[in-house]
């Protein structure tokens, strides 16, 4: 069974759509996605700079278009030749189109709008995030509690995401669970946990009257990582997604369980694939970040 996977925010980097933009088709889906979304993605793909990308606001439309774009090239004529798909945070978004659930553009519109509550929720108090590597979890559990901290992201590989005022996440930084490293983030804001209560709120009110359909393709959530049987279900999970743990280590298992042969990252692609090869020992991966990785993963798909 071949997974396709969608990265969320943090794997974008300035200039990463231009290879892609040389083909007039590809430029001509994105000018669609810009009109869903309402900013120009062409030129954020090419021209923005880093900080500009790193805005939420930005990012995660961009990001969702990226990856929806890769996907619209690796599965013409193929995508029955797709066993599971799954995204990680807001390449959720990017899962639902493939699944079925949502349109590209209702994707696309919903998530600029959650880009710009999560934006505006992280402007209330001064918040973050940190990856910490290694180390028991336990005692990683206890401390962050100590330090008012929450778990957002469990990635697996010895991999978790920790988010929360500033001032306790460089208290975590200073006096770390012994046998952790901690690389502070360049995210705007604790994401994934309670600090974006109000964006979860103004995403339930932007998705009132969307249409949803049922997965056609076994999509897994990251609440538990368990199969979503309908897109109602799905659509109330992206939203609770908001406020709620990135449980990526429980979607890997659950591939792992559904006997994944293979891992294909959409995209702009490269993070997934890296907890893959410490989650999914041995299972063949490969990562989209350019239109020379396309090969690779259709003959990934068709040899499945």
């Amino acid at each position: 069974m071949i997974v396709v996977v969608a990265p969320g925010q943090g794997s974008q980097s300035p200039g990463f759509l231009a290879p892609w933009l040389e083909d007039p088709a590809h430029r001509a889906t994105l000018d669609r996605y810009s009109a869903a979304t309402g900013l120009d993605l062409a030129a954020h793909g090419t021209e923005s700079d880093a900080d500009t990308i790193r805005d939420t606001a930005v990012a995660q439309p961009l990001i969702v278009a990226a990856s929806l774009l890769s996907a619209s090239a690796l599965l013409d004529g193929r995508r029955d030749r797709v066993g599971a798909v799954a995204g990680h945070s807001v390449g959720e978004f990017a899962a639902a189109a493939l699944a079925g659930v949502l349109s590209e553009e209702d994707a696309l519109r919903l998530v600029r709008e959650r880009g710009l509550a999560m934006a505006d929720a992280a402007a209330l108090v001064p918040t973050g995030m940190s990856a910490v590597i290694g180390g028991d979890a336990d005692a990683l559990a206890a401390r962050i509690t100590e330090l008012g901290l929450e778990a957002a992201n469990v990635n697996g590989g010895g991999q978790t995401v920790v988010a929360g005022e500033l001032a306790n996440l460089e208290a975590l930084a200073a006096d770390p669970v012994p046998g952790t490293r901690v690389i502070p983030l360049q995210v705007a804001g604790a994401f994934h946990t309670s600090y974006m209560g109000d964006a979860v709120e103004r995403v339930r009110t932007a998705a009132d009257g969307i249409a949803v359909g049922d997965p056609g393709i076994r999509l897994y959530t990251n609440r538990d990582g368990s199969v979503v049987e309908t897109g109602a279900a799905f659509l109330d999970l992206l939203i609770g997604q908001i406020s709620s743990p990135v449980r990526w280590d429980s979607c890997m298992e659950s591939m792992a369980a559904d006997s994944v042969t293979g891992i294909i990252e959409l995209l702009p692609g490269g993070a997934l694939t890296g907890l893959a090869k410490r989650g999914l020992r041995g299972v063949p991966s490969v990562a989209i970040k350019t239109p020379d990785d396309l090969p690779a993963a259709i003959e990934m798909l068709e040899n499945a």
